[in-house]
């Protein structure tokens, strides 16, 4: 079975979205903290996290809406997703605790460099233009599972999956003894079934906030149809 992984914004309506999302057959749920100058970040995630801090989330109240997630559903992974200088900021020890606390099951640092930090758990990202030997050292560090992204540039929909893609999952695979789960760019369900033939799992996110946006039922509806194709393999 292929994973699904959704990616939503926090917010203040970000709990029951995680829920609906969960509902749907996701099997991860990505929460993003918002941040000020958000590099991997495309338009519609870069305007969420606008519309996020202007609700007041900073990240007591992210981690507070990740409680609440938590509290909704209690099996599904939720994976906080979000910048070092937040945590620089927080302070690196006291997150993780927190974010443990909270609910986090594991932690993306989108512009931490594997093997910077190493005690800082996370899953590691890695692209078409890592060397063989960032690939090593990400796939001996990363926290359950690897996470590909498909091509050079930020997030957002596409009209279809990178080309790159292929070749950094056969890359991937000789060095890396976990799953692989590819994000950006992926927002259809062919999309995902195309992507989840070459690697174990999808992430998408640009498309799930922007359905996210017409609420629950909308983004209940949207993960099954990507669920719906990944078990149509």
């Amino acid at each position: 079975m292929k994973t699904l992984v959704i990616y939503l914004m926090a917010g203040k309506a970000t709990p029951e979205l995680a829920a609906a999302a969960a509902e749907g057959g996701a099997d991860v749920v990505e929460l993003g903290f918002p941040f000020s100058d958000p590099l991997a970040d495309g338009p519609v995630i870069r305007r969420a996290g606008e519309q996020a801090l202007a609700e007041g989330m900073r990240t007591e109240a992210c981690l507070e809406c990740l409680a609440r997630a938590r509290e909704l559903i209690p099996r599904t992974p939720l994976v906080p997703m979000t910048y070092a200088a937040l945590l620089e900021a927080y302070g690196w020890e006291r997150f993780v605790e927190d974010a443990r606390g909270a609910g986090a099951t594991s932690l993306i640092v989108a512009d931490l460099p594997a093997g910077e930090r190493p005690e800082v758990r996370r899953v590691q990202l890695v692209a078409p233009t890592s060397t063989d030997e960032r690939l090593r050292v990400a796939a001996q560090q990363t926290d359950g599972w690897l996470y590909l992204v498909t091509l050079t540039g930020t997030t957002g929909a596409r009209k279809e999956v990178s080309p790159a893609l292929a070749g950094l999952v056969e890359r991937a695979r000789a060095v890396a003894d976990v799953p692989l789960y590819a994000g950006f760019g992926i927002s259809t369900p062919e999309h995902a079934r195309a992507t989840a033939r070459l690697c174990d799992g999808v992430v998408v996110g640009s498309r799930a906030v922007e359905v996210a946006q017409e609420g629950p039922q909308a983004l209940r509806a949207y993960v099954r149809s990507l669920r719906e194709a990944l078990d149509s393999l």
